[in-house]
């Protein structure tokens, strides 16, 4: 019972994030200091997990392919499927829930222990709306994030490869050509995004409704992390199941 009181509380804030708008200018604001914290402040850790992560992929397939018959572009092709569908979405979103959710649950949990969260709702604040919306709205570019991703992985792959001799150029990038589907991309955006959505909101939900003192905001950071996390898993199988059964 416990969880279905948790998950009626949680749309219940996302309801009152869509309610009550505060004004423009104050949200403006807020939007843009998110997209600071949240995305440009997370393009490095991105372009080093990427980057690192998609040469190793490249070295593994490279490393498990002894027979002769298998084709010289199969190392790329292998390492752009691997980093396309799964890894640059889903593995760079639970490294983001350790990261972005992680403060987003710290910020707005420190508000809440040292009663800002109150102060704002005694001011006639649609606290929800002034502490989440912006998150949501900042985290829309999350998707250029995984793009930037998708680009650093299949760059380290081909790197390591042709420096490695794992592979020649020409068949790396022909292996990146063949039988490429629009549609994969189409299935890693819709991932994305819901990602996105999961970064912004299940984070704010540990924060704000934490319970304690300064202590207390550690314990939900953490297990904002591990909620967010699982969540990311679980829609990732449905969509799975969904756009490629």
């Amino acid at each position: 019972m416990k969880i279905f009181f948790y998950i009626g509380s949680y749309f219940l804030m996302i309801r009152n994030t869509f309610r009550k708008f505060t004004k423009w200018n104050v949200l403006k604001t807020l939007i843009f200091k998110d997209i600071d914290d949240l995305i440009i402040r997370s393009f490095g850790i991105v372009a080093f997990i990427s980057f690192f992560v998609g040469g190793v992929v490249a070295i593994q397939t490279a490393l498990n392919i002894e027979n002769p018959l298998l084709p010289g572009n199969l190392v790329g092709f292998a390492t752009r499927q691997s980093v396309i569908l799964e890894f640059a979405p889903t593995f760079i979103s639970i490294i983001m829930a350790g990261k972005v959710g992680s403060f987003i649950t710290s910020s707005i949990g420190t508000m809440r222990v040292t009663e800002q969260i109150d102060a704002l709702e005694v001011m006639g604040i649609n606290t929800h709306n002034y502490l989440i919306f912006p998150k949501i709205v900042a985290l829309l570019l999350y998707p250029f994030l995984i793009t930037f991703a998708m680009f650093l992985g299949i760059i380290g792959g081909y790197i390591v490869s042709i420096y490695g001799g794992f592979s020649t150029s020409y068949d790396f990038i022909q292996g990146i050509q063949l039988d490429f589907r629009v549609y994969h991309l189409f299935y890693a955006y819709v991932k994305t995004t819901l990602f996105a959505f999961i970064l912004a909101t299940v984070p704010s939900y540990h924060g704000y409704y934490m319970k304690g003192g300064a202590l207390d905001v550690g314990k939900a950071s953490t297990l904002s992390f591990v909620w967010t996390s699982v969540v990311i898993i679980i829609v990732n199988y449905i969509v799975t199941q969904l756009l490629l059964a």
